[in-house]
């Protein structure tokens, strides 16, 4: 039963991602550091969020982006940025050690954290081979600072869904005692 709960939410989450949202205002590391906190199995904290967020991809690549962008996106697209899967790599991380016992100071500490791991790995992504900026420390400032408006929806999102998906866990589980795992 708790296992399926923790699917659905992390399922639900993933699924708002189609749904009209600013820039980088995603439940990606919410994802992340939920899957990584609560399942008491470590290969579901990696397999189950990167599953949701792979499937996610699939449809928002091939379905939403592909239509409006063809000259992009020519074929189907059956993976996402490799940067964006290990920003999504490492935030589940910072969820399976830095969550092992869920409070409010290390959720907000786990969420700050995790929208500053994705600012970094994939602007450095975007940075890395690019001919927009300059392949020389000017030119990865210069993307960091380009990357600045997307970063704050970035830290909002992951605030508000690190909230959501926490404090839905949370008050389900004060009310079904049969799904609360003690470690």
């Amino acid at each position: 039963m708790r296992n399926s709960l923790l699917v659905g939410i992390i399922l639900i989450a993933a699924l708002s991602r189609l749904i009209p949202h600013p820039y980088n205002f995603t439940p990606i590391g919410a994802i992340g550091l939920f899957g990584g906190a609560y399942f008491a199995n470590r290969w579901q904290a990696w397999v189950i969020p990167f599953a949701a967020m792979w499937v996610s991809d699939l449809v928002i690549n091939n379905l939403i982006y592909a239509p409006q962008y063809p000259a992009l996106y020519p074929n189907f697209v059956w993976w996402g940025s490799t940067w964006v899967y290990a920003s999504f790599a490492l935030i589940t991380a910072l969820g399976v050690f830095l969550l092992k016992k869920v409070s409010g100071p290390r959720l907000l500490g786990a969420s700050l954290a995790s929208s500053l791991l994705f600012f970094l790995v994939t602007n450095f992504g975007s940075w890395l081979g690019s001919s927009v900026y300059g392949q020389n420390l000017a030119g990865l400032v210069s993307c960091y600072v380009a990357g600045i408006p997307f970063f704050w929806n970035t830290l909002a999102g992951d605030l508000t869904y690190t909230i959501a998906l926490f404090g839905v866990f949370e008050f389900i589980q004060r009310r079904i005692p049969a799904i609360q795992y003690v470690r």
